[in-house]
């Protein structure tokens, strides 16, 4: 974890309104993001999640699309992705998300009830779109076998409120425009 701690301290901050937004390659593709930071993700996940029984990883787009793209490659499980734009495809489902600084619509195509799927998004941070995500996950009928967000941003979010659990790689605080790790396990 070496590679995605040093990345977090190294972080810029901007802010975007009341909300401090940290800027870096796993949640927003910027500064460039090396191979060996996403490897090093990616095995980390890999250890990290309940994998058995997952027919499907599930990401939002977009900045899960590059872990979770990663993951298929590495575990041989398909990837859905929700998208932000509807298709009007058969069985498409529309989700309604809000987060620290937007919100709007998302879409799930390819998840049927008795999908057994593995969740998986960059960062939770105000917990919006991952509430969004499970609640229509579970309305649809899957079963979410398990759920892991690479980087948590310290405080109260929406999933706590919840009896959803997701699994972290890192949890982080921005105090003072840096940002201050928390916990480099994931668990605390």
């Amino acid at each position: 974890m070496d590679l995605l701690r040093q990345s977090l301290l190294d972080a810029p901050i901007i802010e975007k309104g009341d909300y401090h937004y940290f800027v870096h390659p796993i949640s927003d593709g910027v500064p460039m993001l090396e191979p060996e930071l996403l490897r090093e993700i990616v095995i980390r996940i890999i250890r990290k999640a309940e994998l058995e029984n997952v027919d499907k990883i599930v990401t939002p787009a977009a900045m899960g699309i590059h872990i979770s793209t990663a993951m298929s490659l590495m575990t041989d499980i398909p990837l859905v992705v929700i998208r932000k734009r509807s298709y009007g495809l058969d069985g498409e489902v529309s989700l309604a998300k809000q987060t620290g600084y937007s919100e709007g619509e998302m879409y799930i195509n390819d998840v049927e009830p008795g999908d057994r799927v593995l969740v998986l998004d960059d960062v939770l941070s105000t917990g919006g779109t991952m509430t969004a995500i499970l609640d229509a996950l579970t309305e649809i009928g899957t079963d979410v076998v398990d759920v892991v967000a690479v980087i948590k941003k310290a405080g109260d979010n929406e999933i706590d409120e919840t009896d959803y659990s997701v699994k972290t790689l890192i949890n982080v605080a921005v105090e003072d425009g840096e940002v201050e790790i928390v916990d480099a396990t994931g668990d605390g």
